[in-house]
């Protein structure tokens, strides 16, 4: 872009029968390629029967004075449907998570793109943000969704700044939401739930729901584990990667790599169906199908925990219980906030409510220790367990 000069502006006197006093001066913008352009811009500044030449020329240096501060900045022609499906799509969904590309893209086409496609980027204000996300709120979707929906708007301007196709603030920055009313009950799974549960279960999903109970590893984590994660002979659990509809990938956070004690309640299970034993090199997955392929969650949950959570009174039973339940009866059973976090494998402190103090291991191992007690009432799902329970002794 050829660089800013300061602007006087042409000051003119235009028609006959009522003239009036008309501005012009250049205006920068930005093409839909994303180059920068300059057009002739003009305003009427007023009637020349009202004002005399001074004082046009007084009003149009008022208003070219933001311009020649550098307070104003160029606007973009195109609109957020072309940016989204020319750029924010094929260029940045790509860096995310499998499954947060999927949820991006659902809320792009069901909800942004039907209400700001056709609106350019530079007509989109803070006011038209705020009026769009609280009219969603009004026909029925949930605080949270709302909240999605601002956060995927403001990324949204944030990559179109960042690439230049739009120079003016974030609008969505400024969106409020009102306070935050929970609409759905959480659960968790009460101790003398838990040993019916597995009891209803077949393998593999009886260990898989024994494993998220007592270790809080998420769904993902579970079908990507695989048998070299599993470390008997120092008692833990490596967590490296996440399985997600067939994607393998790195966990969701930074704080999702992590490693996990193996409480005695869970060894002989978990030996078991990693066949008693795991070497460093077998890449093999420790929950799979007749084939050797990772499993569906979804299958999983439908053809398995639901009927079982029926069985026991739990019909909101899902693979997320199994975390909050792990969580509730960590902190239960004497661990700290901080404990909470580094099983659950959360990045930021305020997921798990606040910073207490640094995981101390041993201190670690003795609460899940406590979990499994609790849960097993101190004896073992697995009679076969007694030789890989000793390692841990």
């Amino acid at each position: 872009m050829a660089r800013r000069r300061y602007q006087k502006g042409n000051v003119r006197k235009r028609g006959k029968r009522s003239p009036v006093w008309e501005l012009q001066w250049w205006e920068d913008y930005i093409n839909e390629n994303g180059s920068f352009a300059r057009r002739r811009r003009s305003t009427v500044l007023g009637l020349a029967s009202e004002l005399s030449r001074r004082e046009a020329r007084k009003l149009a240096e008022e208003r070219l004075a933001p311009l020649n501060q550098g307070k104003l900045n160029p606007h973009s022609a195109m609109s957020f449907a072309d940016f989204v499906e020319r750029y924010f799509v094929p260029l940045f969904l790509p860096t995310l998570k499998p499954s947060t590309q999927n949820r991006y893209r659902q809320t792009l086409t069901l909800h942004l793109l039907p209400a700001l496609g056709k609106c350019r980027l530079r007509d989109i204000e803070t006011i038209d943000l705020q009026r769009f996300v609280l009219q969603k709120m009004e026909s029925g979707l949930s605080w949270e969704t709302a909240s999605h929906l601002r956060n995927l708007t403001s990324r949204v301007f944030e990559m179109a700044r960042k690439w230049n196709y739009h120079l003016g603030a974030n609008p969505a920055l400024g969106v409020l939401l009102p306070e935050k009313v929970p609409v759905r009950e959480r659960h968790a799974l009460a101790p003398n739930q838990i040993p019916r549960l597995l009891e209803s279960l077949k393998e593999p999903a009886r260990t898989m729901v024994l494993l998220g109970i007592l270790t809080g590893m998420r769904v993902g984590e579970i079908l990507g584990l695989r048998r070299r994660d599993v470390d008997f002979l120092s008692g833990q659990i490596r967590i490296e990667q996440a399985n997600y509809r067939g994607v393998f990938g790195s966990p969701k956070t930074k704080g999702s790599k992590r490693s996990l004690p193996i409480p005695k309640g869970l060894a002989g299970p978990l030996a078991r169906v990693c066949g008693h034993h795991a070497r460093t090199e077998d890449e093999g997955l420790v929950f799979q199908s007749r084939h050797g392929k990772g499993l569906s969650d979804s299958n999983l949950l439908h053809r398995h925990l639901k009927p079982a959570g029926e069985k026991i009174a739990a019909p909101w039973l899902n693979w997320h219980t199994l975390r909050r339940t792990h969580a509730t009866l960590l902190q239960a059973s004497g661990a700290s906030l901080r404990d909470a976090q580094v099983q659950l494998g959360h990045s930021k402190m305020s997921t798990t409510l606040e910073l207490y103090t640094l995981p101390i291991p041993a201190h670690l191992r003795e609460a899940v220790e406590n979990l499994s007690h609790l849960v097993t009432n101190g004896g073992e799902f697995d009679p076969k367990a007694e030789g890989v329970a000793s390692a841990f002794q």
